[in-house]
């Protein structure tokens, strides 16, 4: 596997009543480095709007394991386990910069869909090709 890392600096306005990190926001933590993996593989917003199509999240489940808190940097790994037809199936992980415990696991599945009508179609062959490669290959970090 191709495991992507990314690193994320925790805001002061991303805080909950309790201090930490509200859940709502990791969904955003886990985009953002989807995002920044496709355009590590050269996949930019550019390639997406030529292929008239973009990767959807249709369905995430997260684990919420320990908090994370205003100033943290968070090292947000993240790697396709499998990507077939039109849905793509990313896992992630999110620390501490430079720490061990896990913070968050998460699995999300993402769907390409057609820009304008917003349905699914197959994923196009070089799109496929380029996330299909990361399955089989080393470990890359950004």
């Amino acid at each position: 596997m191709q495991f992507f890392k990314t690193l994320l600096r925790v805001r002061h306005y991303e805080m909950d009543a309790l201090g930490h990190v509200n859940n709502a926001v990791y969904q955003n933590y886990l985009e953002q480095a989807a995002i920044e993996h496709s355009e590590h593989l050269g996949l930019s917003l550019d390639v997406y709007k030529q292929s008239g199509g973009v990767f959807v999240m249709r369905r995430v489940e997260i684990d919420y394991l320990r908090p994370a808190v205003a100033g943290d940097t968070l090292e947000v790994t993240t790697w396709v386990r499998e990507i077939r037809g039109t849905r793509c199936f990313r896992l992630y992980e999110i620390r501490k910069q430079n720490q061990d415990e896990l913070l968050v696991t998460a699995e999300a599945m993402w769907v390409w869909v057609d820009a304008k009508t917003m349905r699914p179609r197959p994923i196009p062959t070089m799109m496929l090709d380029k996330f299909s490669a990361t399955i089989n290959s080393s470990v890359a970090t950004n």
